[in-house]
């Protein structure tokens, strides 16, 4: 596993995101991926699925120092006291003492930046977690939440894969030593018909998917896709055996267009 470090954090470059993972499927899901050899798992307080996760966590046998763990704070509770209680909440429904990076999930114009973060670097500091970090921050944002946060950030969770340009979040975040962790990086499986992944898979034996992974990979960043498949756990984390060259990193960031954004905003407060 290679790793990407930013402001004393230490990120697995491929971890398991749980979106819309629920149930017996989510443990069963994060049990066996971390059996496999992950180490990076991805929920939060929105997913409804943090108890889960902490079941997943516990069955699979690994030990709990070895498991870099990431939730994340929904914007209704971002008002200074909210956020800690709904901190606390989220540990018991983990059954964990501490996470290992703890982020704001969604800008929320409505509750002051400074106050929020504030209560961010007041979590850490209580121990509740380990290191804070952002997640959908434009540039702009990003540079405000460095300037006003008592603590360091340690990321920026967006969404990024070859269909979007991130280039400005990616040099934001690089400017002031924040790791970018990409959601959805396999453009929720619509890059399993591209031609051009295909070819460059071709080359090295490899599927779409962890050509397009591999391509995260090789810029530093943290990619956590979703599956609730295992044979494609698998899949998603054998990408260390290989290395795309520069020709075919530049073919795959020329996939990227002014409409391939997947995430819709409606999914969370706006912000100008």
């Amino acid at each position: 596993m290679l790793f990407v470090e930013a402001n004393g954090a230490k990120i697995p470059a491929i971890g398991l995101g749980t979106w819309e993972l629920s149930g017996r499927t989510c443990a069963r899901v994060v049990e066996q991926a971390l059996r496999l050899g992950y180490r990076h798992i991805d929920t939060a307080q929105v997913y409804e699925n943090e108890r889960e996760v902490g079941d997943g966590v516990r069955a699979s046998g690994v030990r709990r120092d070895d498991i870099f763990l990431t939730t994340k704070i929904w914007t209704n509770h971002f008002a200074p006291n909210d956020l800690e209680r709904s901190v606390k909440e989220s540990l018991v429904r983990l059954r964990l003492p501490a996470v290992d990076l703890l982020l704001l999930h969604w800008p929320n114009p409505h509750v002051p930046l400074a106050e929020t973060l504030g209560a961010l670097a007041h979590a850490k500091k209580m121990g509740l977690t380990r290191h804070i970090g952002v997640s959908n921050f434009t540039v702009a944002l990003i540079e405000e939440a460095v300037a006003l946060c008592p603590e360091p950030l340690a990321c920026n969770q967006v969404e990024y894969h070859p269909y979007l340009d991130q280039a400005k979040v990616r040099a934001g975040c690089d400017s002031h030593g924040l790791a970018l962790v990409a959601y959805s990086p396999i453009a929720k499986g619509r890059i399993k018909t591209d031609q051009t992944l295909a070819q460059i898979g071709r080359t090295h034996r490899k599927t779409p998917a962890q050509i397009c992974l591999r391509w995260l990979v090789q810029q530093n960043v943290s990619a956590i896709p979703r599956t609730s498949r295992i044979e494609r756990l698998s899949e998603n984390i054998e990408i260390f055996d290989f290395e795309l060259s520069e020709d075919e990193m530049q073919q795959i960031f020329a996939l990227a267009n002014p409409k391939g954004r997947l995430t819709d905003f409606g999914f969370a407060p706006k912000w100008d």
